[in-house]
C-alpha cells in the first residue's frame, strides 16, 4: 500500500499517475487540510475537492479547479447585490459545499464526509484529511495578516510574505485512519506540492513528521521545483521570500530528515550529487506530468 501526502494539483497529477500502475485500492492520498475556509455559511475543502474532481474525470482542466461545465450564475447575482464574491465558486461547485457543510452539521467529520464525496464522485482511491480538526494556515504579509485564500485568491498570492504560521495545528489530532495508513504503507511519497503550504500543514499535525522521521528509508518526495521555478502557484517566490534556497536542492534540504529518496526532474541532473550530499537517494526523471508517458515515467520512478 502506498500513501501519498497531498495538496492539491500536483498531487492530484500523481495519483492519477500512480492509478495508472496501481491498483487503486492500494492507494491512500493524505490530504491537506491546512486551506479548508468556511464562506457564505459553507464549508470548503480545496484540496480534497480538487483531488476528487480530478480522479473522476470532472475536474475543469481549463480553470485548473472546480467543475467542469461549470456556471456562475450564483456568483454574479452575488457580487451585483454587493455580496462578497472573490472567492469564486461555480453553481455545480456548490453542491459540493452544501452538501459537506449539511453532514457536518448532522455531526459527520470531515473524514467520513471525504468518503462519501468520494463514493458519489466515483473515486476508487482512498482520500484521507490528515485530521479532522480546524487547522488553518496564515500569512504575515507585507499588508497585514491574511487567511491562506485571502493570500492565494484574494490577492493573487501576489503580496510579499515573511511568515507562515498554522493555527490550531497544535491542539490537533492526526486522524486514526490517517496514523494506520502511514505506519503500514510499504512506501510514503510526497507528492510534488508546494512544500511551505501543502506539505507543511500536513507536518505540522502532532505525530506526523516523527512517523516520516522513523521510517525515512520509506519516503519518497518528488521535487515540485524545476530549473528553479515552480510549474504552478507561488511556492518558488514562497521559498525566496522566507530564506530557502530556490531550487530542488532547496526542497531536499527542507525535507532532509524525513526522506530517504529524492526524484528530480532531468533538467536538474546536475545538482544530483548535492542532493545525495544530504543523506538521499536520487531519482533523476522527469517530473512534469502533462505528458501522460512522461507521467507513467514519474509513477514508475515513485515505485521503483
Amino acid at each position: 500500500m502506498i500513501s501519498v501526502l497531498s495538496g492539491g494539483v500536483g498531487a492530484a497529477r500523481l495519483l492519477r499517475a500512480l492509478r495508472g500502475t496501481l491498483d487503486a485500492k492500494d492507494l491512500t492520498a493524505i490530504v491537506n487540510v491546512g486551506d479548508d475556509l468556511v464562506l457564505h455559511g459553507l464549508s470548503i475543502c480545496p484540496d480534497l475537492d480538487t483531488i476528487s474532481y480530478t480522479l473522476s474525470g470532472l475536474n475543469n482542466e481549463e480553470l485548473g479547479w472546480g467543475l467542469n461545465g461549470e456556471t456562475w450564475r450564483v456568483m454574479k447575482e452575488l457580487g451585483e447585490l454587493g455580496g462578497e464574491s472573490w472567492f469564486g465558486l461555480g453553481d455545480r461547485d456548490l453542491a459540493t459545499h452544501l452538501y459537506r457543510t449539511q453532514r457536518f452539521s448532522e455531526g459527520a467529520t470531515k473524514t467520513e464526509v471525504a468518503a462519501e464525496l468520494c463514493a458519489k464522485f466515483g473515486v476508487d482511491i482512498r482520500l484521507l484529511p490528515v485530521t479532522n480538526d480546524v487547522l488553518s494556515t496564515v500569512f504575515s504579509t507585507e499588508i497585514g495578516t491574511l487567511s491562506f485564500q485571502e493570500y492565494f485568491v484574494r490577492h493573487h498570492h501576489g503580496v510579499a510574505v515573511s511568515s507562515i504560521s498554522f493555527s490550531g495545528a497544535a491542539e490537533s489530532k492526526p486522524t486514526p485512519e490517517t496514523i494506520e495508513a502511514l505506519k503500514t504503507a510499504t512506501r510514503i511519497v510526497i507528492a510534488p506540492s508546494n512544500p511551505l503550504i501543502s506539505i507543511e500543514p500536513i507536518l505540522q499535525v502532532p505525530g506526523i513528521r516523527e512517523i516520516l522521521r522513523e521510517r525515512r528509508g520509506d519516503v519518497v518526495a518528488v521535487s515540485p521545483i524545476i530549473n528553479g521555478a515552480a510549474l504552478k502557484g507561488p511556492a518558488d517566490r514562497l521559498l525566496n521570500e522566507l530564506g530557502h534556497d530556490v531550487s530542488c536542492v532547496g526542497v531536499a534540504k527542507y525535507y532532509q530528515d524525513f526522506v530517504g529518496t529524492f526524484i528530480i526532474d532531468e533538467q536538474d541532473a546536475k545538482h544530483a550529487d548535492e542532493i545525495k550530499a544530504l543523506g538521499m537517494k536520487v531519482i533523476v526523471t522527469t517530473t512534469i506530468m502533462a505528458n501522460p508517458d512522461h507521467a507513467k515515467q514519474l509513477a514508475a520512478a515513485v515505485l521503483s
